[in-house]
C-alpha cells in the first residue's frame, strides 16, 4: 500500500491496493475491462447487467482467462446484475455464483430473494442504493458492502424526485451504519472520476468509492470509441437525467429509476414531451436505431454522468487507477 491514508477497510476485506472499485456497468464493463481494474489493485465488477447470460458468460470466462496466473488478481474479480431482472430470470447469477466470485452487487430492486443462494456460494454481497430507506433493507439482505449513488451518476440511478447527492447520501449513510451496522463497509457513487472525488469520499466517511463513467473512458471499456470521444468533449453541464434513452432501447424500467446520458440532439428534441414519446415511440427509435448502426451520437447515446467534465482523455484501466490513487494519496492527511 502506497498511501497509508488509502489503507482502508475495504481495501483489507478484499485484498486490494486502492479503495476503487469498477462498476459493473451493463454492456460496457466487460472482461477486459474487469480484469484490468483487477490487476492495478482495485476491485473488477464485470457487467452482469440485465442477466444475459451468454454475454455474461463470455465476459466473465474472458476476464477470468487474463487473470489465470495471476492468484492475486482473480481474487479481485466479481460480478454486478439488475436486481429486478433477476427477477425474471437469474440463471445469470446462478453460474457466475459456481465460478467463486469474490462479490456479487445487486441494483435498482430488493436484493433479498438472492441473499441466502450468495451466501451459500460464500460470495460477499454488494447492495447500490440510492436513498437512506433503502439502507435496513440491504442490510436485512446481509450486504457486506452499500454502495451509496448520488443522482450524478451516469446510466441508471434515481429519478430527479426522488434521488440525492453523493455529498450529502454518503455521509448520512455512514452516519446510519455507524449506529446500526458497523461492520458494514460504504461505497460512494457518483460524480467520482479523479483523485479529488476519491478523497472526499474517504473525507465524508466511505471506506472507498464505486468508479463508472470514468472508468467507462478508458481503452479497455466496451464502450463504443465515438461515445468515449464524445464524451471527451463535453461539460458537466451536458448530460441529463430522463426515460428518453431508456424509451428509445425498448428498456421497461420501473419507478422510481431512470437514465443519466449525454443530452445530445436527438434527447432534446425529445426531452420536453415525455408522454408523446411514450405514445408515439416508432418514429424516434427509428432514428435512434439508425444512430447506433452509424455511429452517429448526435443520436445513439453515451453512457456518463456529471463527471463527464472531468474525462479529457481515453487511457489504460491501469494508468487512470494510479493516477487517482496518487492523486488522492497526495490529498489524504496520513494516518
Amino acid at each position: 500500500m502506497t498511501h497509508a491514508a488509502l489503507n482502508t477497510r475495504f481495501t483489507q476485506r478484499f485484498q486490494l491496493s486502492t479503495p476503487i472499485a469498477l462498476a459493473p456497468m451493463a454492456l460496457a464493463t466487460g472482461g477486459a475491462l474487469a480484469a484490468a481494474c483487477a490487476q492495478a489493485g482495485a476491485l473488477g465488477l464485470v457487467g452482469g447487467g440485465y442477466g444475459d447470460l451468454a454475454w455474461t458468460q463470455r465476459e466473465y470466462m474472458l476476464a477470468q482467462e487474463l487473470l489465470k496466473n495471476d492468484t492475486a488478481s482473480h481474487a479481485r474479480l466479481g460480478c454486478g446484475f439488475i436486481t429486478w431482472k433477476l427477477d425474471e430470470n437469474a440463471e445469470a447469477l446462478d453460474w457466475v455464483l459456481t465460478q467463486k466470485p469474490c462479490a456479487i452487487m445487486l441494483s435498482f430492486g430488493d436484493p433479498r430473494p438472492y441473499a441466502a443462494r450468495i451466501a451459500e456460494a460464500g460470495v460477499q454481497l454488494i447492495c447500490q442504493v440510492q436513498r437512506l430507506e433503502q439502507v435496513a433493507q440491504a442490510i436485512e439482505a446481509g450486504a457486506a458492502v452499500i454502495v451509496a449513488q448520488g443522482g450524478e451518476a451516469g446510466g441508471h440511478g434515481a429519478n430527479a424526485r426522488e434521488g440525492r447527492s453523493t455529498f450529502t447520501l454518503v455521509p448520512e449513510i455512514a452516519d446510519y451504519l455507524a449506529t446500526h451496522s458497523p461492520n458494514t463497509l460504504l461505497l460512494a457513487a457518483g460524480g467520482v472520476a479523479d483523485g479529488r472525488g476519491l478523497a472526499a469520499a474517504l473525507m465524508l466517511g466511505a471506506d472507498g468509492a464505486l468508479v463508472g463513467s470514468r472508468l467507462w473512458a478508458t481503452t479497455e471499456s466496451l464502450a463504443a470509441t465515438g461515445a468515449k470521444t464524445q464524451a471527451t468533449h463535453t461539460s458537466g453541464d451536458g448530460t441529463a437525467r430522463s426515460e428518453v434513452f431508456d424509451i428509445l432501447r425498448r428498456k421497461n424500467w420501473p419507478a422510481p429509476y431512470d437514465f443519466r446520458a449525454i443530452r445530445n440532439d436527438l434527447h432534446r428534441a425529445l426531452e420536453n414531451d415525455i408522454a408523446s414519446l411514450k405514445a408515439n415511440p416508432d418514429t424516434a427509435r427509428t432514428a435512434y436505431d439508425a444512430g447506433v448502426k452509424a455511429g452517429d451520437f448526435t443520436r445513439a447515446h453515451a453512457t456518463v454522468g456529471e463527471g463527464v467534465g472531468l474525462i479529457r482523455d481515453i487511457p489504460t484501466a491501469e494508468t487512470l487507477i494510479r493516477k487517482i490513487t496518487d492523486q488522492a494519496g497526495s490529498l489524504l492527511p496520513s494516518r
